[in-house]
């Protein structure tokens, strides 16, 4: 029970983590960054909830901050850093993986070339290897 309990917690956490900044990429989700509380009556203008919005500075800053914190210890979907293998068989396979990876990076690269909003989040390359957190 103690271990469920605990396995629960972390993984809630963890999940928090990684989920954080694709929630506070947008800034009124932000609210200590917020100028004024949003508006909650009805008939506001763009003007009014634009007026509750942090300033240029502050949600650059946010932003920055937010994308270099969280990139710093990323290690790419089949990057072995360790050498836990020695033998021959291993590591044909680690390489055969990364060719692999590298492939269907490619191919992504290409489709979003011809996109006008290319769909990043399932390139290889951007996605981390394991539970590197």
């Amino acid at each position: 029970m103690y271990i469920s309990i605990l396995l629960f917690i972390y993984i809630d956490t963890w999940l928090l983590v990684l989920m954080s900044f694709d929630f506070s990429a947008w800034m009124p989700n932000v609210p200590a960054s917020m100028r004024l509380p949003p508006p909650t009556a009805k008939g506001c203008t763009p003007e009014d909830f634009a007026l509750s919005l942090p300033d240029v500075n502050a949600s650059s800053n946010l932003g920055l901050m937010g994308t270099t914190s969280l990139s710093i210890f990323q290690k790419p979907l089949g990057s072995f850093p360790d050498a836990h293998f020695t033998e021959e068989a291993p590591r044909r396979s680690q390489e055969a993986f990364a060719a692999r990876l590298a492939e269907i990076s490619r191919q992504i690269r290409e489709r979003n070339a011809r996109l006008p909003l290319p769909y990043t989040y399932l390139d290889p390359a951007n996605i981390e290897n394991s539970v590197a957190i």
